[in-house]
């Protein structure tokens, strides 16, 4: 039998029970840390929140709560105090990992964030002002956005919503109605009112794995910042292309003499050494170590039309 809501009221209750047992299911994932960067003056450092990824203890943070520490401690929801350990850091996304021991923890997983949509309900848990375990609600209001790392470049694929986030909230988690990880917080606004971000599920759980592995992120570049725009089914069949979305680059920077001009301001970056790119995500897949150095073929879409160019990525920074 279909029940069919027919007032507010009740729909109020849907939103609010599903917002409810979220919070119930998910927040003793969630964890304060604290930063204490200089031994001799303990209050000096910084605090965010985090969320455990795995039930041996490693948790995902923001870099810029973690950064400079000389010791990193996590508080539990039940209040237990564990000693962190730096695992790795990327300032280029403003993604850290730690670990902690002691115990079989319990574990986020993550959505694919490329399939979220904006009006979907986005559900932010962490700690504004140290104070634990504060949920906020609202939805995605968009997606695909950019946003300024510390260190100067662009975080690509990020999340706005309009979740309210406070100092503090940086490296929780942003949840869908599933429970499910859809970004990790990390920045806010101060002079708008309700705009905040989310580096994106799939760029964070891929930038953590590299964490974890290596300690660090070792990337190419081919010198774009973009956002992902869809496809129209009629240009997809006159250039003979399977994606429904592709990469629409607004900036070009200049990394070396021979990439540099080769792709412009408005192209849609759609292919990479012929295999189809639909996303910032996808793109950052094939901007391994393996190809820094090496030719690769961009296909992209120049006033409606399909085109190739050879490129050579530069090692990033980090």
């Amino acid at each position: 039998m279909i029940h069919v809501i027919n007032s507010d009221n009740e729909l109020l209750d849907v939103y609010s029970g599903t917002v409810s047992g979220v919070y119930r299911q998910m927040s003793p994932s969630v964890v304060h840390i604290r930063n204490v960067s200089n031994e001799k003056q303990p209050g000096n450092g910084a605090s965010g929140s985090g969320f455990i990824i795995s039930s041996d203890g490693f948790i995902i943070t923001n870099h810029h709560v973690v950064n400079k520490a000389r010791e990193l401690y996590v508080t539990l929801d039940d209040g237990t105090v564990l000693r962190a350990e730096l695992k790795g850091s990327d300032e280029s996304t403003d993604i850290a990992v730690v670990k902690v021991d002691g115990r079989s923890f319990k574990a986020l997983s993550f959505a694919d964030s490329d399939k979220l949509a904006p009006g979907q309900i986005a559900i932010a848990i962490g700690n504004p002002y140290g104070l634990q375990q504060t949920i906020t609600a609202g939805v995605v209001s968009a997606i695909g956005r950019s946003l300024r790392a510390q260190n100067g470049r662009l975080i690509d694929d990020v999340i706005q919503t309009d979740a309210s986030l406070n100092p503090g909230n940086s490296g929780g988690p942003l949840l869908n109605s599933d429970g499910h990880v859809i970004g990790v917080n990390t920045a806010i606004i101060p002079s708008a009112q309700g705009i905040c971000f989310a580096v994106s599920s799939n760029l964070a759980s891929y930038i953590a794995g590299q964490l974890i592995i290596k300690g660090k992120v070792n990337r190419a570049l081919i010198g774009i910042a973009g956002q992902t725009v869809n496809i129209t089914s009629r240009m997809r069949e006159y250039n003979r292309i399977t994606n429904k979305t592709g990469i629409f680059v607004f900036e070009v920077m200049k990394i070396n003499a021979l990439n540099y001009r080769k792709i412009h301001y408005g192209d849609i970056i759609v292919q990479f050494n012929g295999k189809p790119v639909e996303s910032i995500d996808g793109l950052f897949r094939h901007l391994t170590e393996d190809v820094i150095g090496m030719p690769v073929q961009i296909g992209f879409l120049r006033e409606g039309k399909l085109m190739q160019e050879v490129i050579v990525p530069e090692p990033a920074v980090n």
